[in-house]
């Protein structure tokens, strides 16, 4: 039996634009939860870190993962998110200790 995997990735835009990247990521979250392999997506704002959106991902498989990333909601994110980044987007696959 396979265990899933989870992923938190953390999104660093400028925070004197968080409110424009804000529906775009929302969007993005609505939209992943339908991909195949989805078992949860949900996307926050730090209280702690103006501007730093971070989501939190369950897929059933890396390979769920992977398509995920070449879906064109994905694209659509970034391409709005994109420009008002102010660092670079990290994703961390967890592991279990």
């Amino acid at each position: 039996m396979t265990s899933s995997l989870r992923v938190v990735a953390t999104v660093p835009i400028d925070p004197a634009r968080a409110a424009d990247a804000a529906p775009a990521l929302a969007a993005l979250a609505e939209a992943s939860r339908g991909d195949a392999g989805c078992l949860a997506y949900d996307v926050y704002e730090s209280a702690a870190v103006p501007g730093l959106f971070v989501t939190v991902e369950e897929w059933e498989s890396q390979a769920d993962l992977d398509l995920h990333m070449t879906q064109p909601h994905v694209a659509t994110a970034f391409e709005v998110a994109g420009p008002l980044l102010q660092g670079e987007v990290a994703i961390h696959p967890l592991t279990s200790l």
